[in-house]
């Protein structure tokens, strides 16, 4: 398999997707309230083989052809448990990152962390020159994860989502841009003015 790097956050581990997180990933992943505003390529009701099958079939055979990477989201605190998934994917104009997380960690701040972490991934790594992601318009907490990260809203849509379809949003960042940002950010973490 290609090598993709362990990350680490304040908070967080991001540990490259593996066949032995299906387990965990089954059991918190099929829920409505977490997948209703993902792609409606996700099958729902979620199968019970759902996670082993997506990673065996899907995830692994695209992370070892250099088109997608994806990383489990564990908590510093319980580096065993599987709480999320964060991904990145080369083969989308529209919808290049994506991610869910198990509702109790929600509202936390993780997901911007862990957002943040793999578009630093994308952009220094990979050497991406944008990322674009669509979302639900009623997706507000994805929304807010966007403009956390200095993304902006370039167009609006409709697409089918596991909870139908619906109006949705796709959101964009540049190389510069977010460079530009991350700048202003460390600056401001400095204590500078300007």
């Amino acid at each position: 398999m290609r090598d993709i790097p362990e990350i680490s956050t304040p908070r967080l581990t991001l540990r490259p997707l593996r066949i032995d997180d299906a387990a965990a990933i089954q059991r918190r992943f099929p829920q409505f309230e977490i997948v209703r505003y993902l792609n409606a390529v996700v099958p729902w009701p979620y199968p019970e083989d759902g996670a082993l099958t997506f990673i065996r079939d899907v995830a692994l055979p695209a992370i070892e052809a250099g088109r997608e990477w994806h990383w489990t989201l564990r908590p510093k605190a319980g580096p065993d448990e599987a709480i999320g998934v964060i991904s990145l994917k080369r083969d989308s104009d529209d919808d290049q990152r994506g991610f869910w997380l198990a509702r109790q960690w929600q509202g936390q701040g993780l997901m911007s962390e862990a957002a943040e972490a793999v578009s630093a991934f994308w952009f220094e790594t990979l050497g991406e020159p944008v990322l674009r992601v669509s979302k639900a318009v009623a997706n507000d907490r994805s929304r807010r994860v966007s403009e956390r990260g200095g993304m902006r809203l370039v167009a609006v849509t409709e697409r089918n989502f596991v909870g139908g379809r619906l109006p949705s949003e796709i959101w964009e960042i540049t190389r510069e841009e977010w460079r530009a940002q991350r700048w202003r950010a460390m600056r401001a973490e400095g204590g500078e003015t300007g």
